[in-house]
């Protein structure tokens, strides 16, 4: 998925383009969907289009494949190399951080 064409990669998502970002992360599986809104409660209001562009990549995946990235248990290259670019690992490094982290609802 690549960022609109009028927006530039440093650009902050529009409401519009989060909102449709955030339905395209509707997942099958729960754990999946878990993971995305906790990083989606954490980070929404800083995402870039070339953020949410690599977010919409992730999207391609198949639930399994998206969970065991998520998961660590799987690399991009293991499981889709045409994404196993810096930005999609950036980006997969701060939805595995989210995952450790539990809920942010929940205080110590």
């Amino acid at each position: 998925m690549e960022p609109d064409a009028e927006s530039a990669p440093d650009d902050l998502l529009d409401a519009r383009a989060l909102g449709r970002l955030k339905w395209r992360c509707r997942r099958g599986l729960l754990e999946n969907d878990l993971i995305l809104e906790r990083f989606f409660q954490r980070h929404e209001a800083g995402l870039t289009a070339k953020q949410g562009a690599a977010l919409g990549d992730l999207m391609e995946l198949s639930d399994n494949d998206l969970l065991d990235l998520s998961l660590s248990r799987k690399t991009l290259a293991q499981v889709a190399p045409a994404l196993d670019r810096e930005d999609v690992r950036q980006l997969l490094r701060q939805m595995q951080t989210e995952t450790m982290k539990g809920d942010p609802s929940e205080t110590s």
